[in-house]
């Protein structure tokens, strides 16, 4: 039976990713996380084969609970699957201990084709990425300003830029104001700007948000 893991808040989404494993794989048992609390749920009480992650999800980000996939289950695969362009979070994921990313964009056959390779002990690359990958292990490649960011931080511009208060980004990540006016305060350092209509242009133009 093959176990797999969906981390995905867009009910429709982890219907359709159901669907397409269950007409791939018929001995098939799928566990649904809608937030990374459901998410750490899942991942304390039972063992999977495979962990199909987004990034945009209610809570801690899919980062985050990438961390905790390789803390808790570090033998167990992580496909990202993201509606995020490759190469502003796929360098990203994999540092952390993904074992492949992929755009939501990409058509089934290619998810599949993912998925079966990550569960053979595999990495998945797109063509598209490879050569950045192999210019970042080289260290030829100029790193943008966002890739400083920790993971936290990162999340709090990406919920700055889309009109989120600091009272709003606390409330939601169950941290106090104080702590997340903190996170602001290093992410207008390390990028350099002051205001948050600088910082949602920096994520536009970035594409860190849609």
């Amino acid at each position: 039976m093959l176990r797999v893991l969906i981390v995905e808040d867009h009910e429709i989404m982890r219907r359709g990713l159901k669907e397409v494993f269950a007409d791939a794989f018929p001995d098939l048992y799928v566990g649904e996380a809608e937030n990374s609390r459901s998410a750490l749920a899942w991942l304390m009480t039972q063992e999977w084969d495979i962990v199909v992650l987004d990034i945009n999800i209610p809570g801690r980000s899919g980062l985050e609970v990438l961390e905790d996939v390789k803390r808790l289950r570090p033998g167990t695969p992580v496909l990202v699957l993201s509606q995020y362009p490759e190469d502003e979070f796929a360098i990203r994921s994999f540092k952390l201990g993904a074992a492949g990313y992929l755009n939501k964009s990409r058509a089934s056959d290619e998810l599949l084709a993912a998925v079966r390779k990550v569960l053979a002990g595999g990495k998945y690359v797109t063509a598209s990425l490879a050569e950045k990958l192999v210019a970042t292990l080289g260290n030829d490649l100029q790193h943008e300003p966002h890739e400083n960011l920790s993971n936290r931080e990162l999340q709090v511009l990406q919920m700055l830029a889309t009109g989120n208060t600091i009272k709003e980004i606390g409330s939601e990540l169950a941290e106090s104001q104080k702590t997340d006016s903190t996170y602001r305060s290093r992410i207008v350092q390390k990028l350099r700007l002051t205001t948050d209509a600088e910082l949602t242009r920096y994520a536009l133009q970035h594409r860190l948000v849609d």
